[in-house]
């Protein structure tokens, strides 16, 4: 497949409602935030791994769409695989030449490197190391967050000496438990994807382009757990240049799309509560693509 020839900047809308779309641990799982004005954070990380889950789902056992951050086994094994199949594996000390020819297997046969890119120099059969195309910022919310501690119940006792004790004298047989939600909250997410390291490092092809649109706009689709609650993908802007270098500087692009709370709102519960403006006049060989209306 070729490589992408068109460089792309990308604006993603979501929200959550009565969820943890994502947990610190340094603060307990409580929904990440930011510590001087409040607002909440989905880290890039996050977002990437909700991708990598869609590929695999609807990618599952076809060539060329394996992921590689996953818990199935170590990354230095999967290294070695590649070694393998190339039959370089046996060697003490991979050349160059090795190595060049290893990575270039993994971008072929893994979505995720080809796509984000990956270290892959660890161990005794490295694969080097990819710059990938596409990267993703920090979400953060429009307006600042005020997380709910929620106090619940559960009706099994984890421990079996506690279960048989609270039996014993006949006791309450529930535990306590925290949870914490965001009420609601519209987050912005903004991405890249560089037709440059598509083509001379990863070949991130028209295909991967595709499926990566169609990731973004179901990640949190089959996603859906007691924790996070109710989280979707609202709206997907796409910034298309002409060139593989672009036509104009992303930031510029990103300012085309404001969204502002609407007059009267305090504390807004939906979508609704916003005012979603975008100026469609581009900069010359940049065209604006809306994949969710």
């Amino acid at each position: 497949m070729e490589a992408i020839k068109n460089r792309y900047e990308f604006v993603v809308l979501f929200d959550v409602e009565n969820g943890n779309p994502n947990g610190d641990p340094d603060a307990g799982n409580m929904p990440r935030t930011d510590p001087e004005k409040g607002l909440g954070i989905v880290t890039d990380v996050c977002l990437k791994r909700k991708i990598r889950n869609f590929v695999e789902i609807v990618k599952e056992g076809e060539p060329g769409y394996n992921i590689l951050i996953k818990t199935d086994k170590s990354l230095n094994d999967k290294f070695a695989e590649a070694h393998e199949a190339l039959g370089t594996k046996e060697k003490k000390k991979p050349t160059a030449d090795d190595i060049a020819a290893a990575r270039k297997f993994m971008c072929e046969s893994y979505f995720d490197v080809r796509t984000f890119g990956a270290v892959m120099s660890t161990g005794d059969n490295p694969c080097g190391i990819v710059r990938g195309p596409v990267q993703m910022n920090f979400a953060r919310s429009i307006d600042p967050i005020l997380p709910s501690e929620l106090t619940i119940t559960r009706q099994a006792i984890t421990d079996a000496k506690t279960f048989q004790e609270r039996s014993d004298k006949n006791g309450v047989m529930t535990e306590m438990g925290k949870k914490y939600v965001v009420p609601y909250a519209l987050y912005r997410a903004e991405g890249y994807v560089s037709a440059m390291l598509a083509q001379k490092q990863t070949g991130f092809s028209e295909e991967d382009l595709e499926l990566l649109w169609t990731a973004i706009i179901n990640m949190f689709e089959h996603d859906h757990s007691a924790a996070r609650g109710k989280v979707c993908v609202r709206k997907l802007y796409v910034f298309k240049h002409e060139s593989v270098l672009g036509n104009a500087p992303s930031v510029l692009l990103f300012e085309k799309i404001k969204v502002e709370k609407k007059e009267g709102v305090e504390y807004p519960r939906s979508i609704s509560d916003y005012e979603i403006s975008v100026d469609r006049e581009m900069p010359a060989g940049v065209e604006l693509i809306e994949k969710l209306a």
